[in-house]
């Protein structure tokens, strides 16, 4: 198991400096990569599905969501750039995979998620697992979380039609905003948006994704969740 996990980093930091042309990042931060090794990704995985654990690709977590792929949760979580200080916002708990690696790098980590079964099954899991430092509330990702904002960074893993209003808002002047955009399971861009120290807000494409969409419960015709 120890072999299969370090092979999982070791395809990390590869495909790191495969796509640094569109990233800007050879490689992850030694936190960054620190967290990847310490969560056990198999933990968060359907027993059917554990023997694939350390593959880097997205695997099915049920009720018709995926856990990402080991190096789009160390991409993502790079981009946030955290300090042990960083409150942050993840939208799209699933397995809730993506919530454990921030907590090992965030003081705070606050994890919306729509899907009933699946915010108490991850509430469960990071209870079961020790994460004090991880709170899940079940609802509409694109409102955000107003009354724990503003956040110094905010995670959405699945992809948006358009950056939803609230979660730009929530942002801590200085803070990240890391969200796939784009038409459901089709071409998506992994974006990064920085709300500046003077309020600017300003937005910076970083690679190409696939992502599950982003339902907006406040508009049924809006399709687009990971």
């Amino acid at each position: 198991m120890a072999d299969t996990r370090q092979q999982m980093l070791d395809t990390i930091a590869t495909e790191a400096r495969y796509t640094a042309s569109m990233t800007g990042r050879r490689q992850f931060s030694e936190a960054v990569m620190q967290a990847m090794s310490d969560v056990d990704r198999a933990a968060f995985i359907p027993p059917a599905n554990r023997e694939q654990a350390y593959d880097n690709g997205p695997l099915p977590i049920g009720n018709g969501q995926t856990i990402s792929q080991p190096y789009i949760v160390a991409l993502m979580t790079d981009l946030l750039e955290l300090t042990p200080e960083s409150v942050v916002l993840e939208v799209g708990t699933g397995s809730g995979y993506q919530a454990a690696i921030l907590a090992q790098l965030a003081r705070q980590v606050y994890s919306l998620e729509r899907i009933p079964e699946l915010a108490e099954t991850a509430r469960k899991r990071f209870a079961d697992l020790g994460y004090a430092n991880i709170e899940v509330r079940c609802a509409n990702g694109y409102d955000g979380w107003q009354d724990r904002a503003p956040f110094d960074g905010i995670i959405v893993t699945a992809a948006a039609s358009e950056i939803p209003p609230a979660l730009i808002e929530q942002l801590r002047p200085g803070g990240r905003l890391v969200i796939p955009v784009g038409p459901p399971y089709s071409y998506q861009e992994l974006l990064l948006i920085t709300r500046e120290e003077a309020g600017n807000i300003r937005t910076q494409k970083i690679l190409g994704v696939a992502f599950v969409p982003l339902i907006n419960d406040q508009n049924t015709n809006d399709v687009t969740r990971h």
